[in-house]
């Protein structure tokens, strides 16, 4: 019986899997292959097991949202821009630090840290060696989350953390950040010097490592995401028209305006037209560091709400991203 029937049995009882057996024995010779040590994993895959659950969440999942205001709404909520400006207040000395060493302003790390995880309060509990392995078994993603597997297998293996408290969501993203293994280590940094890279108790580590994949994804220093325009009825239908990489003054001439109606500020900055709902609506102006948030998360609407977070918590913007 497969993993997605199992679990669309509910909460019927889940006999033993000889072949997930015989498949992760095969999975711990190939890490042990790949340089991680045979204690570390005979001692992280002891109790490892599918959980039928994790398969339906990921079949259930929608290819994106629908209703570019309603997830703004939500994930923008004035609670939540209320505590970002309060915690970049906390925070300044630290995130003054990272700033300096990394060239990422403050509001974009705590608008990330923010939209990820409540700044720290909803990291998942799920037990990130079976939620990854259970993915992995699954052929419709396998091979990508046998590398997760593995990732997760070296960090514990390198003293990040133990097995037994490397918990995150049910697809295997982790800490304050929601880094997949594979991120972690290739972005993760021990800023507090304790020797560990620390993304669930360390908020110097997490911020830091957010930083720090910021910078590497291409981050601009000194410049801007983008803002919020309007833009003319007869370039709402012409979307090759809006990918286009433009001067502001370019834009300016085929009457795109800032939301208020004043005119676009002078600046060399290239930038290209977003309209999240894909016709009349919202429509932003962004740039190169918008497309910096796409390489988080490839979803339209996360990078447009990381940087409109980022605006309305410092006062740079009024937040009225779904007006017309």
């Amino acid at each position: 019986m497969t993993l997605l029937a199992l679990a669309l049995m509910g909460n019927a009882a889940v006999a033993p899997d000889p072949d997930f057996d015989q498949w992760l024995q095969e999975l711990a010779a190939e890490a042990v292959e790949r340089g991680i040590s045979r204690e570390t994993v005979d001692t992280a895959l002891a109790d490892v097991e599918p959980v039928p659950e994790i398969v339906k969440l990921d079949r259930s999942q929608p290819k994106k949202p629908s209703d570019f205001c309603s997830y703004m709404s939500k994930r923008l909520s004035p609670t939540r821009i209320a505590r970002a400006r309060r915690v970049l207040e906390e925070e300044a000395s630290l995130l003054a630090e990272i700033n300096a060493e990394y060239g990422v302003p403050a509001r974009y790390i705590i608008s990330l840290w923010g939209l990820e995880t409540n700044f720290g309060d909803y990291m998942g509990d799920h037990k990130v060696l079976n939620a990854l392995a259970t993915l992995a078994y699954d052929p419709r993603r396998g091979d990508m989350f046998r590398q997760q597997v593995f990732g997760a297998l070296q960090i514990i293996d390198e003293g990040h953390r133990e097995p037994d408290r490397l918990l995150g969501s049910w697809a295997g993203a982790m800490g304050q950040v929601q880094f997949m293994p594979t991120t972690f280590l290739a972005y993760a940094v021990d800023h507090d010097g304790d020797g560990r890279k620390d993304l669930w108790n360390s908020t110097p580590d997490a911020l830091a490592s957010a930083a720090n994949f910021l910078r590497a994804s291409g981050w601009r220093s000194g410049e801007t995401w983008g803002r919020q325009v309007r833009i003319p009825k007869d370039l709402e239908g012409a979307p090759k028209q809006l990918d286009k990489r433009r001067r502001l003054s370019s834009w300016q001439e085929r009457g795109v305006r800032r939301h208020d109606g004043g005119d676009l500020p002078e600046s060399t900055l290239l930038g290209s037209i977003v309209l999240p709902k894909r016709g009349p609506g919202p429509a932003f102006l962004v740039y190169p560091n918008y497309h910096v948030f796409m390489n988080w998360n490839r979803s339209t609407f996360f990078a447009v709400s990381v940087g409109t977070l980022a605006d309305a918590a410092t006062g740079r913007t009024p937040f009225d991203a779904c007006s017309s």
